[in-house]
This record gives structure tokens, sequence and C-alpha cells, in this order.
């Protein structure tokens, strides 16, 4: 079996971190690993698959080696600079920022949703934003059973998905990251407002599902919001198909989906909660039930960790896509 060379870009962060134990579990067939971060964490030693690395600065030279691929995970300007880099010598590029997300030559990739997407890549794939992710596994389910006219997004979303910082606050009870206080609060306020009255985040969503899906005049609209949890995002989302649909058929199809838990048992209280998807890497989907208020309407409840499938469970599942089919 092949072998390759991967560096890890960002690896002193929140996802960097996480990365590190996907990249245990999955165990995939690499033999050389490099991380990089920024010049005040170069030199410091960590500790992966029982061996120790130092970790190298991230410069323009920090490619000449040769990778095979290369996951980065450390903010957009970062990216935008040296992910071309990365790819002018032949490292394909998994990159977690929003960066190259809507950018026409760049593949937005979801494995269980658009797959055949990674294998088009001129030497960077993007990863989705994390509550894009999340929402786009299931309801790439829905379209194939009944095609979807509309979708409209409410989130929850966890602190982790700020920062170290954000995590900070709600913690300490504090207010350096948020404009107010997210202890016992909800903002429906994540990143910037735009000039439409959205936030970036909500139109990430909309723009990157219908990237994904394939649907560029889908109909979506979205409000997401910061909630007091600590980790993992949850949804309420809402599909009106084009026509009737069979609820026990998409239920059904969700169950025997991969990277999908069906918790739906209402009558025992069962329904996926945050805190039993954190440390996990599938997405966790509940509550589905008919929306009564239009003929052909679904209201579905989704939740997953952001840090693991919203964020580094999919670089490595689009890392190991690529291995599979060395490509």
């Amino acid at each position: 079996m092949k072998h390759y060379k991967l560096a890890l870009v960002g690896v002193t962060g929140v996802v960097g971190r996480t990365a590190l134990e996907v990249l245990k579990e999955f165990d995939l067939p690499i033999d050389e690993y490099t991380f990089f971060a920024s010049s005040k964490s170069a030199g410091q030693k960590i500790k992966f698959k029982n061996q120790d690395y130092i970790i190298q600065e991230l410069t323009d030279s920090s490619f000449d080696s040769g990778f095979d691929f290369a996951i980065f995970s450390a903010g957009g300007d970062t990216a935008k600079h040296f992910a071309p880099i990365a790819a002018s010598k032949g490292c394909v590029v998994i990159d977690n920022s929003s960066a190259f997300r809507m950018d026409t030559e760049v593949p937005l990739v979801v494995p269980e949703v658009n797959p055949e997407a990674a294998f088009r890549h001129h030497g960077i794939i993007a990863n989705p934003n994390c509550s894009t992710i999340q929402a786009v596994v299931p309801l790439k389910v829905m379209n194939d059973t009944c095609k979807i006219k509309r979708i409209v997004y409410s989130t929850y979303q966890a602190v982790s998905g700020a920062g170290k910082q954000a995590l900070d606050d709600l913690k300490n009870n504090t207010c350096h990251k948020f404009p107010y206080p997210i202890n016992n609060n909800c903002l429906p306020h994540i990143d910037v407002f735009l000039e439409n009255g959205y936030t970036k985040e909500e139109m990430k969503m909309i723009n990157e599902t219908r990237k994904i899906l394939g649907r560029p005049d889908l109909k979506i609209t979205a409000t997401t919001v910061r909630v007091p949890v600590e980790n993992s995002h949850s949804e309420s989302i809402n599909v009106e198909f084009e026509q009737d649909f069979d609820l026990a058929e998409i239920i059904h199809r969700l169950q025997a989906t991969k990277g999908i838990v069906v918790q739906d048992d209402v009558k025992n209280n069962v329904y996926p909660l945050a805190i039993k998807a954190t440390g996990h890497n599938e997405v966790f989907v509940g509550r589905i039930r008919h929306d009564e208020s239009v003929p052909y309407g679904l209201n579905f409840w989704c939740v997953a960790d952001n840090i693991r499938k919203g964020a580094a469970t999919n670089a490595v599942q689009i890392l190991e896509l690529l291995i599979k089919h060395d490509r």
C-alpha cells in the first residue's frame, strides 16, 4: 500500500488539535507528518502517535520538501497566502477557512453529500462552514428522495465555534469576544452584519448549501444564533418540497445513510442533544415531522459536534476519500 506525507497547518488551534485526534482514529496510510504553526508556537513539542514532533514555523518555503496533502486550520489570511504556494508544489490542500469556499474553481466538499466534487480539484479543496456541513448531510438524503423547494434555517450555535476567547467568556462570565455577554444569553449575531440585514454566517449557510447540493437557485433563508452551550451546534430546519412525500420513507433513508444517526422517539424523550453529540463524528437527526402549515413541509432537528464533523472530521474524511482513490 502506498504511504503518504501530510502537513497539518495550525496544529495548536482547537480544530488543529482535534484533527490530530481524528487522524489517530482514522489511522490512514500516512507515514510522515509535519506540523506547522505561527512563529510564536514554533519550536514547541507535540506528541502524536507515541512520537514527539517539533512544531515548525510556516514560511513560503515550508512546502519545498514535497507533501502529498495538507490540512489547513489556520484562518483565511493564512490560507489565501500559503495554500496556493502549497498547491503549486504538488500538494493537495484541504482548507478549513472560508477563503476559497465560494471560488468557482475550488470544490466545496462534504464526503457523504458530494464526494465526486473532490476529484475536480486544482490543488485546493474547501471544507464548508460548520453549520452548513451538518445540515447538508440529511438535506442531501431528503433532496434525493423528493426535490426540495425551500429551506428555512434557525441555528443554535455553540460558543466553541467562536474560539478560545469565546469559551473563556462563557466560563468566566466576561465579555471580550462578543458585543454582549453570552453567559445566560442568546445572540442573534454570528459574524458581521451585511447590507441586506443578514449576517455573514447566514449568507455562508445559504450560498454554501446551494453550491454543495448543486442547486444554485434553491430558495433558502437563515437566522443564526449563538447560544450559551460549550460545544455542538443544534439546528431547527424547515424544508418545503416540490411535491408530496412519504415521511416514513425519508426516515428510513436517513437511518440507512452512513454518517447519520436518527434519534426520534418522542414518547420516550429521545431526540438529539448537544451534550450527547460532542465527541462524535456523526450528524444526529430527530423531531422529524410534517409541517402542517404548508402542503409539502417537513421539520427536523439536527445536532453535530461543530469542531469534529463541522471541521476536523470532515477534513480528514476528504483526505481519506482522496487517499482511497489515490487522487
